[in-house]
């Protein structure tokens, strides 16, 4: 959400940002509606006195006995009754007007975001390990699965439609793994706290951090409408701060969950309609960083690297992204996307997207803490990314790792998490013969 006084202290930047983003709206438009705000709070505190000099009037007229004077004063009291009634009623109106803009508009980009319309328009900026050549042609991770017989997309189909999928066996048992490994890493390792978070939440939940109004058609709603199922547990994360002041010296807050996540992938007809790679039911690790504006870059970074770090253990070739200005998420400043290597695809598709929002959730969420040196309540900045997408590192895992005889090695990182389990190859049940 934006801050108003900023805007009225930076129009330029403002305007720059909004012109990055591809919207044509400027801030000498939200500021006429800003003063004519504050022209009618103005006019409605002067006949509010007004009117409080009536009652007063009618009190003393009453004393003296002068009927002819309170019948006047109650004529005169009335029609300021409907002038008050009709300038609130305009207040209302243009205070909504604002709010909607100020709560619709994306956050603007950092200097440093290309400007972009589109993902061709985003950088590469690094790349990590090597890509594997295999000496055959390799197969996507849902050829892989139907023909080790666990992966099924057909039976999901018939019970819940499009965009699921089954797991059975060893790559059932290799999500699990791969979960395992990145909430051990994350905090054990990292100093992450983990949260247990409700899946369903109430729609204030949602807007608080961006979802709503602008993203109502990407959730599923429940109960008519009472709650929607998260999209992300980056919402129920931030929740735990809302309309709250947090010591400074409590700060940063470092929170990681494991989820299902539950998305109508509106307006994706067509793209990704095989596999596991976009789906209305998917399971992810997030992570969540909250402190102050002077921490956040720093923490930023530290949480890219976790995710980073998750795929270095897997040893999966990936490469990092700047997203250029419209290519960025509704509340982001900044985002960098960590893409890992398809090979069965042979393209690098997306398993993080990590950004920093400032604070501008925090305004939503009314989340603030308490500066240590002053005093004063300041606006807390918040980060968000996944470490990982759980669906899609078994993709990846199932891809990079394939063999030409259909079995697929399991990572040495997670062959622990696998009992020993060292590869996933066919399991054929044969009924014995007498």
């Amino acid at each position: 959400m934006h801050n108003i006084k900023f805007i009225r202290e930076h129009p330029e930047k403002f305007n720059d940002g909004m012109k990055k983003r591809g919207l044509d709206i400027k801030a000498d438009y939200l500021l006429k509606i800003d003063e004519s705000i504050r022209l009618t709070k103005h006019k409605l505190q002067e006949v509010q006195h007004k009117k409080n000099s009536i009652a007063q009037a009618i009190a003393e007229a009453k004393q003296q006995n002068s009927n002819l004077s309170v019948e006047n004063l109650l004529r005169e009291g009335e029609e300021i009754k409907k002038v008050i009634h009709e300038l609130e009623k305009k207040l209302l109106e243009i205070e909504q007007k604002l709010y909607t803009y100020l709560t619709t508009l994306p956050n603007l980009p950092e200097d440093q975001v290309p400007l972009g319309c589109s993902e061709n328009d985003n950088i590469e900026v690094m790349r990590h390990g090597n890509i594997v050549d295999f000496g055959f042609t390799p197969k996507q991770h849902f050829e892989i699965g139907e023909r080790l017989k666990q992966l099924d997309f057909e039976t999901a189909a018939k019970m819940s439609g499009s965009r699921f999928y089954i797991a059975t066996k060893s790559i059932a048992k290799l999500a699990r793994a791969v979960a395992n490994l990145m909430l051990d890493v994350h905090i054990t390792e990292r100093g992450y706290t983990e949260i247990s978070v409700p899946l369903l939440v109430r729609d204030s939940a949602m807007f608080g951090t961006g979802q709503l109004p602008k993203f109502a058609h990407d959730s599923f709603t429940v109960n008519n409408g009472e709650y929607r199922l998260i999209p992300t547990s980056e919402i129920a994360l931030l929740n735990t701060v809302a309309d709250s002041i947090l010591p400074e010296d409590q700060l940063p807050l470092r929170l990681t969950a494991y989820t299902p996540c539950f998305r109508s992938e509106a307006g994706s007809a067509g793209k990704d309609t095989r596999g596991m790679i976009r789906l209305h039911q998917f399971y992810k690790v997030e992570l969540v960083h909250i402190c102050t504006p002077e921490q956040v870059a720093y923490e930023y970074e530290y949480m890219i690297t976790s995710a980073e770090q998750i795929l270095q253990r897997l040893e999966l070739p990936y490469r990092k992204i700047l997203l250029c200005s419209q290519d960025m998420g509704f509340n982001a400043q900044i985002t960098y996307d960590l893409e890992v290597w398809l090979p069965g695809q042979k393209k690098y598709r997306e398993i993080s997207s990590c950004s920093n929002c400032g604070e501008f959730q925090a305004q939503r969420l009314k989340a603030r803490f308490k500066c240590t040196n002053d005093g004063s309540n300041k606006f807390l900045h918040m980060t968000n990314g996944s470490a990982l997408a759980i669906e899609r590192t078994v993709a990846a895992i199932l891809e990079n790792y394939q063999q030409s005889d259909g079995s697929v090695i399991v990572p040495k990182a997670l062959i622990q998490y696998m009992n020993g389990q060292e590869s996933i190859v066919r399991i054929v049940w044969e009924i014995e013969k007498n």
